[in-house]
């Protein structure tokens, strides 16, 4: 299932062990999380794309106990164009969330919230 928002987005979803998992794609090349940066462009860009993710599963898994939402950070990401991983959980079968649970300092999965203070402008971060 694929859906076209605006202009800078595909959101692609697909049902994975019982488990809704969204994709939320720029349409615009961007290779990594890594290549954003502190402003309010980028900001609202991922800010966008997580707004994008929740209402996608708000729709399609209302009754599921949780949501995640968060990028693959280089080297642990396998395509290099910037996508937003929107997940309900549980997750089944349970070893499944190894892929999507954040590493700390080692990198892997980071989430979107995570991502959002570290590129949050200046500017609004000491307001």
């Amino acid at each position: 299932m694929s859906h076209y928002g605006s202009s800078d987005e595909l959101g692609h979803g697909f049902i994975s062990s019982n488990t809704w998992h969204y994709l939320v794609i720029p349409i615009d090349h961007i290779p990594t999380v890594n290549s954003l940066r502190k402003t309010k462009d980028d900001h609202q860009l991922v800010s966008h794309m997580v707004k994008v993710g929740k209402d996608f599963l708000n729709q399609d898994a209302p009754n599921s106990e949780e949501h995640r939402f968060g990028f693959h950070q280089p080297p642990f990401n396998s395509i290099d164009h910037l996508h937003l991983h929107c997940l309900a959980l549980p997750f089944i079968p349970s070893w499944r969330q190894v892929k999507y649970t954040p590493l700390g300092p080692l990198g892997g999965f980071i989430a979107a919230e995570k991502l959002l203070e570290r590129i949050k402008p200046e500017a609004e971060a000491y307001s």
